[in-house]
């Protein structure tokens, strides 16, 4: 579907379903096939991708798609940054958007209701680990929604023949020694065993 207007959308963030799965693959597709934002090089299958909606899930942490009249926009979810236990109030958000609807602010829409659960949810840190330098619209969603970049990592990705930087950018998502929310619990300890997600 065509959208020439740049005018902002107004659409609803919600949890996404297995309903919407098809279209979040199609969305995604587009970007590991056509760009460097992902340094995925393979298409992932409708399965896979369903099946990493379920480790999100399984961990308790929010899997958000945008839509319009039914219609899915785009989507965010939030996952471990890393394995090791320590870093468990850390969380890392990924964010992908329909590119015919890029630039009319279903991205910081999807982030901002991210940041907010996952503040909820008792999490400390959120970390951005944006592919490609070139990719301005994705940092300066970040930005505007209180990330600072941390550093750049030169050349570390090889996509479509050149080498790809990769940005880290960074947001606190609490104090310190903010208490968890009243009957909360610490995040579960991540299993090495759990799938990776991109």
């Amino acid at each position: 579907m065509s959208r020439p207007s740049s005018a902002p959308l107004s659409v609803e963030i919600r949890e996404a379903t297995d309903d919407d799965m098809a279209a979040v693959h199609s969305i995604y597709a587009f970007y590991v096939s056509r760009t460097a934002a992902s340094f995925e090089e393979e298409v992932p299958s409708a399965e896979e991708m369903q099946a990493r909606r379920a480790a999100v899930a399984a961990r308790g942490l929010p899997f958000l798609v945008a839509v319009e009249e039914g219609e899915v926009l785009g989507y965010t979810y939030a996952g471990p940054f890393r394995q090791r236990s320590a870093y468990r109030y850390t969380v890392e958000d990924s964010i992908y958007v329909a590119p015919f609807v890029v630039r009319r602010g279903i991205g910081r829409a999807l982030l901002a209701a991210l940041i907010e659960r996952c503040t909820a949810l008792g999490y400390r840190q959120m970390i951005a680990v944006i592919g490609d330098s070139a990719n301005q619209g994705s940092i300066a969603v970040h930005r505007a929604l209180g990330f600072g970049q941390e550093g750049v990592l030169r050349g570390v990705g090889l996509k479509f023949g050149r080498w790809v930087d990769v940005v880290i950018m960074h947001r606190t998502l609490g104090g310190d020694d903010r208490p968890l929310p009243d009957g909360a619990t610490a995040p579960p300890l991540l299993s090495a065993a759990d799938p990776e997600l991109p």
